[in-house]
């Protein structure tokens, strides 16, 4: 009875443990959700399904319709575009044109300036100087390379002048022909021939030159030998040998010749072109005048060799007298500078430009433009340094200038 209830347990046990397994596995595949093996395939059928070339062509008319109306909007802007550009440019273009103040006070940064720029512009000005086989003084007398000055031969003077014919040469100049003649001052081809400006003498003119120095008087009405006599200070005696006159009756506005007669001082500067013109044509500020004066910077006694004319930098320069542009170029002295030969050894000198405008070798005439006043150089402020040599040795240029 034990033994069946032991084996009635045990079977008990095991349907019980085989229930619960079948009703586990059970639950388990119930809950579990099933796993399918898919494999990708690529159909092209499906990709010609999916394009479609109206709506293409509408998805491209929408992305210029955006794309345009951008533009439409950046094109109420666009006039700030040029605002821009001219903000930028304008500090540029105003100080390029627009002139500026400066103080005549104003403190620079200077290097060591030497003995040697000062010797090489002086040697500068004296290399290029004209005719130096003869020159004449500011009365016309004419002296030769030696420093002589050349005299009349005082025979000539009792003998009836003569006239001959001379057709100028090129390289001729006056003071050449009129020593070649034998005369001593060049006042007399001047006169006689009526030469307004020496400059316009060329090559190949006819020249009428007298056997002696002196000019030629046109008689006026009532004016007789004697009062010729005592104008130009010639005995009556000379004034009728000379003009192989046999009676003292002249005639009106008969020829007179007057031997050792001379045009004056400001009728020979004249015709010699050598009334300068100013080199400024605005009002400005002599501060410094030529001869010893204080240096500006060290106080220490100086000679200075032109004059200082102060102004506004980027004032028109202007050449003082014709001539040809020598040199040009920079200096830790003068800066910026100009150097202008004129006839019979004259030179000027244009010191501390802002800007250069001639060129070395340009043929200039009186007036023409050759810089813009500055401040370069050894100056304390913006002005023309003007200075003039005649045969290489300084001139003041105030007695010159017209």
């Amino acid at each position: 009875m034990e033994i069946i209830n032991c084996l009635e347990s045990s079977a008990f046990r095991k349907n019980t443990t085989h229930l619960i397994r079948h009703n586990v596995l059970r639950s388990v595949r119930t809950s579990a959700k099933p796993v399918y093996r898919t494999r990708n395939v690529f159909s092209a059928n499906s990709v010609r399904s999916d394009f479609n070339i109206f709506s293409f062509i509408q998805n491209l008319r929408g992305q210029i319709g955006v794309a345009g109306k951008r533009i439409k909007i950046a094109s109420r802007f666009a006039w700030l575009v040029p605002v821009f550009v001219l903000c930028a440019a304008s500090p540029f273009f105003v100080s390029k044109f627009i002139s500026f103040s400066e103080s005549f006070a104003k403190n620079i940064n200077l290097n060591p300036v030497s003995m040697e720029e000062f010797q090489a512009l002086d040697n500068a000005m004296s290399e290029f100087a004209f005719d130096r086989s003869s020159y004449f003084d500011s009365e016309g007398n004419i002296f030769s390379e030696d420093g002589i000055k050349l005299e009349t031969n005082s025979v000539l003077l009792k003998q009836p002048v003569v006239f001959q014919n001379y057709t100028v040469k090129p390289g001729d100049t006056i003071s050449g022909i009129s020593s070649r003649f034998g005369l001593s001052n060049i006042s007399t081809l001047i006169a006689i021939n009526n030469i307004g400006n020496v400059r316009s003498i060329y090559a190949g003119q006819k020249l009428s030159v007298p056997s002696v120095d002196g000019l030629v008087h046109l008689v006026l009405k009532n004016e007789t030998l004697d009062s010729i006599s005592k104008k130009y200070s010639v005995s009556v005696s000379d004034l009728l040998d000379i003009n192989d006159l046999s009676s003292e009756n002249l005639q009106e506005e008969q020829k007179i010749f007057i031997p050792g007669a001379r045009l004056d001082s400001n009728s020979l500067r004249k015709a010699m072109g050598e009334l300068f013109a100013n080199p400024l044509k605005i009002r400005y500020r002599l501060t410094s005048r030529f001869g010893s004066r204080a240096d500006p910077f060290t106080g220490v006694a100086s000679h200075h060799t032109g004059i200082d004319m102060a102004c506004p930098t980027g004032t028109p320069i202007y050449a003082s007298m014709s001539g040809k542009i020598a040199y040009t170029g920079f200096s830790s002295v003068f800066g910026n500078y100009v150097i202008i030969n004129h006839y019979d050894g004259y030179q000027t000198l244009y010191a501390h430009m802002s800007k250069i405008i001639a060129k070395k070798g340009d043929v200039v005439s009186q007036g023409t433009r050759i810089g813009l006043v500055g401040n370069t150089g050894y100056s304390t402020g913006p002005h023309l340094h003007f200075t003039v040599y005649k045969n290489s040795k300084l001139v003041d240029p105030l007695t010159v200038l017209k």
